[in-house]
Protein backbone atom coordinates (compact mmCIF):
# COMPACT_ATOMS: atom_id res chain seq x y z
CA UNK A 1 0.00 0.00 0.00
CA UNK A 2 1.21 3.52 -0.80
CA UNK A 3 1.72 6.04 2.01
CA UNK A 4 -1.66 7.59 1.12
CA UNK A 5 -4.46 5.88 -0.76
CA UNK A 6 -7.96 7.19 -1.44
CA UNK A 7 -10.72 4.80 -2.50
CA UNK A 8 -13.49 6.45 -4.52
CA UNK A 9 -16.48 4.48 -3.23
CA UNK A 10 -19.26 6.51 -4.86
CA UNK A 11 -19.94 9.75 -6.71
CA UNK A 12 -22.86 12.00 -5.83
CA UNK A 13 -24.04 15.48 -6.81
CA UNK A 14 -24.18 17.90 -3.89
CA UNK A 15 -25.63 21.39 -3.64
CA UNK A 16 -23.12 23.88 -2.17
CA UNK A 17 -21.84 21.36 0.41
CA UNK A 18 -20.08 22.05 3.70
CA UNK A 19 -17.23 19.88 4.98
CA UNK A 20 -17.73 18.94 8.65
CA UNK A 21 -14.79 17.28 10.40
CA UNK A 22 -15.23 15.14 13.50
CA UNK A 23 -12.11 13.11 14.22
CA UNK A 24 -11.21 11.99 17.77
CA UNK A 25 -9.97 14.67 20.14
CA UNK A 26 -10.64 16.16 23.59
CA UNK A 27 -13.69 14.50 25.14
CA UNK A 28 -14.37 12.88 21.76
CA UNK A 29 -16.68 15.86 21.23
CA UNK A 30 -16.16 16.18 17.47
CA UNK A 31 -16.36 12.46 16.74
CA UNK A 32 -19.53 12.08 18.84
CA UNK A 33 -21.12 15.01 17.04
CA UNK A 34 -20.43 13.72 13.53
CA UNK A 35 -21.40 10.17 14.46
CA UNK A 36 -24.73 11.53 15.68
CA UNK A 37 -25.20 13.46 12.44
CA UNK A 38 -24.66 10.25 10.49
CA UNK A 39 -27.04 8.35 12.72
CA UNK A 40 -29.81 10.94 12.37
CA UNK A 41 -29.29 11.53 8.64
CA UNK A 42 -28.49 7.93 7.71
CA UNK A 43 -31.23 7.68 5.10
CA UNK A 44 -29.78 10.62 3.19
CA UNK A 45 -26.08 9.71 3.47
CA UNK A 46 -23.70 7.92 1.11
CA UNK A 47 -20.16 6.75 1.83
CA UNK A 48 -18.11 8.41 -0.91
CA UNK A 49 -14.43 8.08 0.12
CA UNK A 50 -12.14 5.97 2.28
CA UNK A 51 -8.72 7.45 3.06
CA UNK A 52 -5.93 5.05 4.05
CA UNK A 53 -2.55 6.18 5.31
CA UNK A 54 0.65 4.90 6.90
CA UNK A 55 0.09 7.73 9.39
CA UNK A 56 -2.75 5.84 11.04
CA UNK A 57 -1.93 3.25 13.73
CA UNK A 58 -1.06 -0.23 12.39
CA UNK A 59 -4.32 -1.95 13.22
CA UNK A 60 -7.72 -3.04 11.99
CA UNK A 61 -11.16 -2.58 13.51
CA UNK A 62 -13.30 -5.69 13.92
CA UNK A 63 -17.10 -5.80 13.72
CA UNK A 64 -19.04 -9.07 13.92
CA UNK A 65 -15.75 -10.88 13.36
CA UNK A 66 -14.91 -9.00 10.14
CA UNK A 67 -11.85 -6.76 10.01
CA UNK A 68 -11.39 -3.40 8.31
CA UNK A 69 -8.09 -1.57 7.90
CA UNK A 70 -7.96 1.69 9.84
CA UNK A 71 -9.03 4.61 7.67
CA UNK A 72 -10.89 7.91 7.61
CA UNK A 73 -14.25 8.08 5.85
CA UNK A 74 -16.20 10.78 4.08
CA UNK A 75 -19.98 10.55 3.80
CA UNK A 76 -22.02 12.81 1.53
CA UNK A 77 -25.37 13.84 3.02
CA UNK A 78 -28.21 15.54 1.21
CA UNK A 79 -30.14 17.71 3.67
CA UNK A 80 -33.73 18.66 2.79
CA UNK A 81 -34.18 22.43 3.09
CA UNK A 82 -30.56 22.85 4.22
CA UNK A 83 -26.94 22.84 3.07
CA UNK A 84 -25.61 19.48 1.89
CA UNK A 85 -22.82 18.02 4.00
CA UNK A 86 -19.56 16.12 3.66
CA UNK A 87 -18.99 14.38 7.00
CA UNK A 88 -15.45 13.33 7.88
CA UNK A 89 -15.14 10.56 10.47
CA UNK A 90 -12.51 8.11 11.66
CA UNK A 91 -11.14 6.35 14.71
CA UNK A 92 -7.72 7.99 14.66
CA UNK A 93 -5.73 11.06 13.72
CA UNK A 94 -2.23 11.03 12.26
CA UNK A 95 0.67 10.00 14.46
CA UNK A 96 3.19 12.60 13.22
CA UNK A 97 3.24 16.32 12.47
CA UNK A 98 3.89 15.65 8.78
CA UNK A 99 1.00 13.21 8.70
CA UNK A 100 -1.44 15.83 9.97
CA UNK A 101 -0.49 18.10 7.06
CA UNK A 102 -0.65 15.33 4.45
CA UNK A 103 -4.04 14.05 5.59
CA UNK A 104 -5.59 17.50 6.00
CA UNK A 105 -4.53 18.42 2.47
CA UNK A 106 -6.10 15.17 1.24
CA UNK A 107 -9.36 15.93 3.05
CA UNK A 108 -9.46 19.43 1.55
CA UNK A 109 -8.69 18.03 -1.91
CA UNK A 110 -11.76 15.81 -1.66
CA UNK A 111 -13.86 18.71 -0.38
CA UNK A 112 -12.86 20.69 -3.47
CA UNK A 113 -13.81 17.77 -5.71
CA UNK A 114 -17.34 17.88 -4.34
CA UNK A 115 -17.57 21.67 -4.60
CA UNK A 116 -17.27 22.58 -0.92
CA UNK A 117 -15.96 26.01 -0.05
CA UNK A 118 -16.79 26.07 3.65
CA UNK A 119 -15.38 23.95 6.49
CA UNK A 120 -16.45 23.34 10.08
CA UNK A 121 -14.06 21.45 12.36
CA UNK A 122 -15.75 20.16 15.52
CA UNK A 123 -13.96 19.48 18.78
CA UNK A 124 -13.67 20.13 22.49
CA UNK A 125 -11.87 22.69 24.62
CA UNK A 126 -10.81 21.37 28.05
CA UNK A 127 -11.78 23.16 31.26
CA UNK A 128 -10.08 20.74 33.65
CA UNK A 129 -13.22 20.39 35.74
CA UNK A 130 -16.75 19.02 35.48
CA UNK A 131 -19.22 21.62 34.19
CA UNK A 132 -22.99 22.10 34.03
CA UNK A 133 -23.38 24.81 31.37
CA UNK A 134 -21.76 24.01 28.03
CA UNK A 135 -20.53 27.01 26.05
CA UNK A 136 -19.24 26.66 22.48
CA UNK A 137 -15.97 28.47 21.82
CA UNK A 138 -15.01 29.32 18.26
CA UNK A 139 -12.12 30.24 16.00
CA UNK A 140 -12.34 31.25 12.33
CA UNK A 141 -10.02 31.63 9.38
CA UNK A 142 -11.38 35.09 8.54
CA UNK A 143 -12.97 37.76 10.73
CA UNK A 144 -15.85 38.09 8.25
CA UNK A 145 -17.27 34.88 9.78
CA UNK A 146 -17.35 36.16 13.36
CA UNK A 147 -20.70 37.93 13.39
CA UNK A 148 -22.75 35.13 11.84
CA UNK A 149 -21.37 32.63 14.35
CA UNK A 150 -21.83 34.97 17.31
CA UNK A 151 -25.47 35.26 16.23
CA UNK A 152 -25.96 31.51 16.84
CA UNK A 153 -24.25 31.55 20.23
CA UNK A 154 -20.57 30.90 19.53
CA UNK A 155 -18.21 32.65 21.94
CA UNK A 156 -14.90 34.11 20.78
CA UNK A 157 -12.52 34.62 23.69
CA UNK A 158 -9.18 36.37 23.82
CA UNK A 159 -6.27 33.90 23.93
CA UNK A 160 -8.56 30.85 24.07
CA UNK A 161 -8.03 28.04 23.55
CA UNK A 162 -4.68 28.47 25.25
CA UNK A 163 -1.90 27.07 23.09
CA UNK A 164 -4.00 27.20 19.92
CA UNK A 165 -5.70 24.33 18.10
CA UNK A 166 -3.66 21.26 17.19
CA UNK A 167 -4.24 18.38 14.81
CA UNK A 168 -6.59 18.27 11.85
CA UNK A 169 -9.04 20.76 13.39
CA UNK A 170 -6.35 23.43 13.59
CA UNK A 171 -5.01 22.71 10.12
CA UNK A 172 -8.51 22.89 8.64
CA UNK A 173 -8.37 26.58 9.54
CA UNK A 174 -4.73 27.22 8.68
CA UNK A 175 -4.46 25.25 5.44
CA UNK A 176 -8.10 25.92 4.58
CA UNK A 177 -7.54 29.68 4.66
CA UNK A 178 -4.48 29.38 2.41
CA UNK A 179 -6.53 27.39 -0.09
CA UNK A 180 -9.48 29.77 -0.16
CA UNK A 181 -11.88 27.94 2.17
CA UNK A 182 -13.97 29.71 4.78
CA UNK A 183 -13.16 27.66 7.85
CA UNK A 184 -14.34 27.64 11.46
CA UNK A 185 -13.65 25.47 14.47
CA UNK A 186 -16.49 24.95 16.96
CA UNK A 187 -15.27 23.67 20.32
CA UNK A 188 -17.60 22.58 23.09
CA UNK A 189 -16.40 23.12 26.64
CA UNK A 190 -15.65 19.79 28.33
CA UNK A 191 -13.76 18.57 31.38
CA UNK A 192 -11.36 16.70 29.11
CA UNK A 193 -11.47 13.63 31.36
CA UNK A 194 -14.38 11.70 29.88
CA UNK A 195 -16.31 11.16 26.66
CA UNK A 196 -18.75 14.09 26.66
CA UNK A 197 -22.09 13.73 24.82
CA UNK A 198 -23.48 16.92 26.39
CA UNK A 199 -20.68 18.96 24.89
CA UNK A 200 -21.25 17.26 21.51
CA UNK A 201 -24.91 18.26 21.67
CA UNK A 202 -24.02 21.88 22.43
CA UNK A 203 -21.77 21.97 19.34
CA UNK A 204 -24.43 20.31 17.15
CA UNK A 205 -27.11 22.76 18.23
CA UNK A 206 -24.92 25.64 17.08
CA UNK A 207 -23.99 23.93 13.80
CA UNK A 208 -27.61 23.00 13.04
CA UNK A 209 -28.78 26.56 13.55
CA UNK A 210 -25.91 27.95 11.49
CA UNK A 211 -26.51 25.60 8.54
CA UNK A 212 -30.29 25.41 8.77
CA UNK A 213 -31.20 21.80 9.52
CA UNK A 214 -33.13 20.05 12.31
CA UNK A 215 -31.90 17.20 14.51
CA UNK A 216 -33.28 14.92 17.18
CA UNK A 217 -30.99 14.29 20.16
CA UNK A 218 -32.60 11.34 21.95
CA UNK A 219 -29.76 8.84 21.43
CA UNK A 220 -27.12 11.44 22.35
CA UNK A 221 -29.06 12.32 25.50
CA UNK A 222 -29.17 8.63 26.44
CA UNK A 223 -25.40 8.47 26.18
CA UNK A 224 -25.19 11.62 28.29
CA UNK A 225 -27.32 9.96 30.98
CA UNK A 226 -24.98 6.96 30.96
CA UNK A 227 -21.99 9.26 31.43
CA UNK A 228 -23.79 11.05 34.28
CA UNK A 229 -24.02 7.68 36.05
CA UNK A 230 -20.30 7.15 35.53
CA UNK A 231 -19.51 10.64 36.85
CA UNK A 232 -21.73 10.04 39.87
CA UNK A 233 -19.85 6.85 40.72
CA UNK A 234 -16.50 8.60 40.32
CA UNK A 235 -17.61 11.39 42.65
CA UNK A 236 -18.81 8.84 45.22
CA UNK A 237 -15.43 7.11 45.11
CA UNK A 238 -13.60 10.43 45.54
CA UNK A 239 -15.77 11.33 48.52
CA UNK A 240 -15.17 7.92 50.08
CA UNK A 241 -11.42 8.24 49.58
CA UNK A 242 -11.48 11.65 51.29
CA UNK A 243 -13.38 10.16 54.23
CA UNK A 244 -10.87 7.31 54.50
CA UNK A 245 -7.81 9.60 54.73
CA UNK A 246 -6.48 9.31 58.31
CA UNK A 247 -6.33 12.45 60.46
CA UNK A 248 -3.37 13.47 62.65
CA UNK A 249 -5.19 12.00 65.64
CA UNK A 250 -5.62 8.68 63.84
CA UNK A 251 -1.91 8.56 63.05
CA UNK A 252 -0.94 8.88 66.75
CA UNK A 253 -2.22 5.39 67.39
CA UNK A 254 -0.30 3.71 64.62
CA UNK A 255 2.43 1.59 66.22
Amino acid sequence: MDELEIDAVAEVELDDPVLVEGLPGVGHVGSLAVEHLLEELEGDSTLVRRIYSHEFPPQVSVEDGVSELTCAKLHAVTVPDGRDLLLLTGDHQAQTNEGHYVLTDAFLDIAEEFGAGEVYALGGVPTGELIDEYAVVGAVSDESMLESLEDVGVEFREDEPAGGIVGVSGLMLGLGERRGFEAACLMGETSGYLVDPKSARAVLEVLAERLGFDLEYESLDERADEMEDVIGKIQEMEQQQQMDVPTDDDLRYIG
